[in-house]
């Protein structure tokens, strides 16, 4: 029963971590995509790839949380998991991962503002997982509007300094 509960955490971190990297790399991509002025066909690729990391990342991580939420039930832990504010943390910055990526998708959010979403999200979610972020579900909230606010602000600084750079060139 252990193995089961902690072989099914593991997982759900895996997949937090590789949503985390994969993120955090096509952040890094966007910016070197952004200063080189065009997308070329490797960078197409890579940009690719980094979507399969975070497909990866958000199914593992979904499958294993509900891989956690059947033994939990099956072993009769109590609390059951749905009663933590956790897990319903875990859910929602899934979701809201996934509909900021649908929205990035179809264009209809603005690439900084939908990057600074998800990518707070992903980070929101990996110290969920890891057990770092022990807040109330309004805490956490407020915190993600608040982290969104300033990662936006960040990388609109990032982007201004790297388009500074191309036209000074």
């Amino acid at each position: 029963m252990v193995a089961v509960i902690l072989g099914l955490l593991f997982f759900q971190a895996l997949g937090a971590i590789v949503g985390i990297v994969a993120a955090v790399w096509g952040e890094l991509s966007y910016l070197h995509a952004m200063r080189s002025g065009n997308i070329d066909a490797a960078e197409r690729a890579h940009l690719a790839a980094i979507g399969r990391g975070l497909r990866w990342g958000m199914t593992i991580l979904l499958v294993a949380t509900l891989g956690f939420i059947i033994a939990a039930y099956a072993y009769r832990i109590e609390p059951q998991p749905a009663l933590s504010a956790s897990y319903w943390l875990i859910v929602l910055f899934s979701f809201l991962v996934i509909a900021v990526s649908w929205a990035l998708a179809r264009r209809h959010l603005s690439f900084a503002l939908g990057s600074a979403a998800a990518l707070t999200a992903w980070w929101l979610l990996a110290y969920i997982v890891l057990g770092q972020l022990p807040v109330s579900f309004g805490a956490a909230i407020a915190l993600y509007v608040v982290l969104t606010a300033v990662i936006y602000a960040v990388l609109r600084l990032i982007c201004g300094f790297v388009l500074s750079k191309i036209g000074s060139s």
